[in-house]
């Protein structure tokens, strides 16, 4: 049973696949590319012929070659972002992969890299200049949440520095004071909220048990 056509790519987006077969052009505006190759794919208007990107060649690929012996990557970035692959992440981004997208958890790809402690992939991702720093996902949490939750205070740091808004609940209506795991991270988010204003009820009593 053959799978089902990718759907096209929109205005603006890019599909992503890793090759499972090596494919051999037979003309020089077709694109070469190796098993294991990732393709990125940014213009499917014509039906029969896609225009890709690999290794920053740029070709034409058999849509039907892509529909039939490539694997889809839902979300390039996001993996990047979780494992830490710096490479990866930045070939995405040079590929024009949207750097806001979302997963099916409603997270962005700074939110897995906050969850992940990867502090060089946060760093390259604050490089882009539309990066949303507030995303809520399906659970309400932020990267902010997620950091402090983890306990990286160093990412803690560099999102409240970047602007990163420490007032946003989760839907179980905590903050990410409320999740820091660590004394550092803790203070840290106090001293952003007394800056702005901010005040926690439970502060205290948060405080000693992490201190504790």
């Amino acid at each position: 049973m053959s799978k089902p056509p990718p759907k096209p790519v929109k205005p603006g987006q890019v599909k992503v696949f890793r090759a499972l077969y090596t494919f051999e052009p037979r003309t020089p505006d077709e694109l070469y590319f190796e098993e294991g190759d990732i393709i990125y794919i940014t213009d499917m208007s014509d039906t029969s012929w896609w225009k890709g990107t690999c290794k920053g060649r740029t070709g034409l690929i058999p849509s039907n070659y892509v529909a039939e012996q490539a694997e889809s990557i839902d979300n390039p970035l996001h993996e990047a972002a979780k494992r830490g692959n710096l490479s990866w992440l930045r070939e995405c981004l040079d590929n024009r992969v949207g750097v806001n997208g979302l997963d099916k958890a409603g997270s962005t790809a700074l939110y897995w890299a906050c969850h992940g402690g990867h502090k060089d992939i946060v760093e390259v991702l604050f490089t882009q200049p539309n990066v949303e720093l507030n995303q809520q996902n399906k659970l309400g949490d932020t990267a902010l949440h997620a950091a402090a939750w983890k306990g990286y205070a160093d990412i803690v740091q560099l999102l409240l520095a970047k602007g990163a808004r420490t007032d946003l609940r989760n839907n179980e209506k905590k903050l990410a004071l409320d999740m820091a795991t660590n004394a550092a991270c803790a203070s840290l988010l106090k001293k952003k909220q007394q800056g702005t204003g901010i005040c926690h009820p439970l502060l205290p009593v948060l405080l000693l048990s992490h201190l504790s």
